[in-house]
């Protein structure tokens, strides 16, 4: 979990300091960060509460722990990344590209071994666990819609290229991430 929040947090920072939107719950935090200057840790850890409840109920305990714990450290790295790493010019494609495929494996860590990062994260997996939807193509669906709540907030160009890392976020899920393979106990 730490090597997952790690390598999450870092793709946050690329993505954060190219000025580019995710999707998710971390889109969501970076909106409300970029529009009121709320620190982005205390909104993705207070915007994942709520969906603790629907964790619970449908993907048991041990799972709501282990999120809880990641949403924890995820909030508290990227608070913490900036005293310990900063960027000077970043491309803002490159930061789309190596962003998303940071996110992407890190979440991809976190699924393996039955855990997220909360929000959207668990609902996906329900979805994928309940229905035989894949992962990765709801969480694009529900990231291309964070997207466009992003273009009053972020120019258009942004937005445009955040599509790029979303994709490669999305895409790293759907292509690596097959229920039943490769999962931690």
């Amino acid at each position: 979990m730490l090597a997952a929040t790690l390598l999450v947090s870092l793709g946050i920072a690329f993505v954060g300091h190219a000025g580019l939107m995710t999707g998710g719950v971390v889109g969501l935090a970076f909106l409300i960060h970029y529009s009121t200057g709320i620190s982005f840790g205390l909104l993705f850890f207070s915007i994942n509460l709520p969906f603790y409840v629907l964790a619970a109920r449908r993907m048991g305990g041990a799972f709501v722990l282990k999120t809880f714990a990641a949403v924890a450290l995820l909030a508290s790295f990227s608070e913490a990344l900036p005293l310990v790493f900063k960027a000077g010019h970043v491309d803002p494609y490159y930061a789309a590209v190596i962003g998303g495929l940071l996110i992407g494996v890190g979440i991809l860590i976190l699924f393996r071994h039955r855990a997220s990062l909360g929000g959207f994260n668990i609902l996906v997996l329900y979805l994928q666990e309940r229905f035989g939807w894949r992962a990765g193509s709801v969480q694009l669906a529900l990231d291309a819609s964070i997207l466009l709540l992003s273009i009053p907030v972020v120019s258009f160009k942004a937005v445009l290229i955040s599509l790029l890392c979303a994709a490669v976020l999305n895409l790293t899920l759907a292509i690596n991430h097959r229920p039943g393979r490769y999962m931690g106990i």
